[in-house]
This record gives C-alpha cells, structure tokens and sequence, in this order.
C-alpha cells in the first residue's frame, strides 16, 4: 500500500475511544443518577440497596416467613417493544415487563419481592431510559416489589439506533406448604377466569403482521370504541393480579392452582398446572365477551378459531381452579371487593385421552 493511501485511509495521530466507537459512559452514569431516586419509590422491609452497586441485596428476615421457599421468574415484552419505540410511548413499556414475571410468581403462589431489569439498546437516549425505568418503577409499586438494580448496555452495531430491549427478573417468596399448583385437582373442580385488560404482552408478531398486511393506520380510533386509538388499545399495559391474587390466598383461600395465560393462550398454558393426563378442562368459550380488539384482530386477520385461542389471551388473563366447594366464597368475595370474574369451565375426567382443551359454545 502506497504512503498516500495510508495517509487517507488512517491517521496514527487519531485517538480512538469508547465514546467514539458509540458507547457514552458519561451519558450512562447520568442515567443511574436519574434512576435513583425513580427507584427509592419501591423500596420495601428487606430491600433499601442503592442502585449503582455490584449487586442488589435482599434481607430475607424481614419477611415473617416459618418454612420458605424462594420463586425466581424472567421474561420480556417481545416485540411490543416495536411498536412503542414506533409510536414514541414508553410509559406503559416497563409495567408489561414487570407484569410478565410477577404475574408467573404470583401463580405459584408466591409474593413477589424484588425485581431487576436488563435495557439493551443501540444509542443510549436517558430520556427515553428514564421514562422505562420508571414505568418499570410503576409495576414494581403495583406488586409492592423492590426494584434493587439492574443493567443498562450500549451497544452499537448490535441494536439499531432507537432499538432497544427489555428484560426482567422477579424474586418471591411462598411458604413450603403453599406452594402452588396443588396435585389434588380432580373431576368436577370449577375454573374460574379473571379478564386480561388487553393483548397484555404476547403475539404481537402476529398482530404487527395483521397491520402491516392490511396497512392499518394505528393512529385512528380504534373501531366500537372511539375513546382510543388503535395504538393505546395495543399498548394497554398488562395487568397485574398480584395484591388480588395475594389478597385471595390471605382473605378466603382454597385456590388450587392459577395458570398465567400468556403466549399459547389457554390452549397451551392451562393444562401446564394440570398434575396429569387423567384429567383436562372444558371451557366454554360463551361464558365472558372478548373484548373488541380479539374479535377484530380475527376478522381483520382472518384467524381461525384455533389459532386465536393458542397465540392471544382472548379476555381471560389468569384462570383460577377452585373445588366446587371453596367456588361460592371466592365468587361472594370477587364480588364484595368488586372485581369481575367468569366461571368459565370445569376439570372432567380424561379416560378417552384426549389431547388438548376441550372448547365447546353452550
């Protein structure tokens, strides 16, 4: 190679940095400057650590607990993600991904304790970080949960520049013999289903595909429901049962198992807390109104009932199984305490084998 090509092609005097190759350190300690206080909101008995340390600590004699056992939970929020980053809206974002994982606590009955998060991202935006961390900060409030630390990398070249990622991870703590789900579900047993207040946060590659294939604009309102565009109704933040579920257990109890209905939808996570295959459930899909937004979504994408029941939630969240006894004193105290519920099917007997769900539409 000639001198002059040299010259052009490098100079030896030029310093490279990690600021240069796309990584802002300075813009990084900010952030955790931000965070701080956004984090102090969820401290809870046991949990006072100040973010920024190696490791977040938990004091495990603060929980009045006889024989415990700690329940550990990850997720994230997929590719929602994509369409808050394409709408400019993180103020729902963190709440769906604490939701994930203590919801999937709280089905074993387990009080979730502290949570951490990992944000991945191309070009670190602390406004954009901040708004997550504190709808991240929102959730944990929600689930009386510590956020005790967490991660966040820059790294060009892997995530385009306003791309990012999300992902969570949630601690409890539940008694030996509470644990959940209970091998004594039988024949008979009645299922009851508490509604999602949307999407929550699974199939969203299936939804992005429906719009992107019939050019939807999301900024319209969304159809039977002129209150909100097609955007905030995809971007409702997933519930959170946690206080419900714990207030259940404590006030009236005889819960024997709770199925978080995620990716797969009923289909495909009821029968995970079923303790055989002696027995399976038979629901009836007449029992509660989808809300408009799956009936929508399955005209406009032309889905078969099949598929719908094993990519979305279709209105039910978290289905909770309860012996036909127990049934009445959790029905009168869901309606005391004026939270909606659906009776949406019942554990039969599995002699024939039958793989699946049985769905039926009295």
């Amino acid at each position: 190679m000639s001198e002059e090509k040299i010259d052009k092609g490098f100079n030896e005097d030029k310093k490279i940095t990690y600021s240069s190759s796309g990584v802002d350190i300075e813009k990084a300690n900010d952030l955790i400057e931000n965070i701080k206080p956004i984090a102090k909101k969820t401290q809870r008995p046991g949990a006072d650590t100040k973010i920024g340390g190696f490791g977040g600590v938990f004091d495990l004699s603060f929980c009045d607990y006889k024989d415990p056992l700690l329940v550990s939970s990850t997720d994230g929020v997929g590719t929602k993600l994509l369409l808050a980053i394409e709408h400019n809206f993180y103020d729902n974002i963190g709440i769906d991904l604490v939701a994930m994982c203590v919801n999937d606590l709280i089905v074993q009955g387990a009080e979730p304790l502290y949570f951490l998060d990992y944000f991945a991202t191309g070009v670190l935006s602390n406004d954009v970080a901040t708004k997550i961390i504190e709808s991240i900060s929102e959730g944990c409030i929600q689930s009386n949960c510590a956020l005790i630390g967490g991660e966040t990398a820059e790294m060009p070249g892997l995530y385009e520049k306003k791309h990012f990622d999300l992902a969570g991870f949630s601690v409890g703590i539940v008694e030996r013999n509470c644990l959940l789900p209970n091998k004594n579900i039988e024949e008979g047993d009645i299922i009851i289903g508490l509604p999602s207040n949307g999407l929550h946060s699974n199939g969203y590659s299936l939804v992005r595909n429906i719009i992107k294939q019939k050019n939807i604009t999301t900024s319209l309102p969304m159809p039977n429901d002129s209150k909100k565009t097609i955007s905030e109704v995809l971007l409702e933040p997933t519930k959170i049962y946690v206080k419900l579920i714990l207030d259940l257990l404590k006030n009236v109890g005889g819960i024997k198992a709770i199925s978080h209905i995620t990716g797969g939808g009923i289909t495909e996570n009821l029968p995970r807390i079923f303790p055989n295959s002696e027995i399976n459930a038979q629901i009836n899909l007449s029992s509660w109104d989808r809300p408009e937004i799956f009936s929508w979504l399955k005209n406009l994408g032309n889905i078969d009932e099949e598929e719908i029941l094993k990519t979305l939630n279709c209105g039910i969240g978290l289905v909770l199984i309860v012996s036909p006894n127990d049934a009445k004193n959790i029905k009168d105290y869901l309606n005391k305490i004026d939270e909606e519920f659906f009776i949406v099917g019942e554990i039969i007997n599995n002699k024939k084998n039958i793989s699946g769900i049985i769905f039926n539409k009295d």
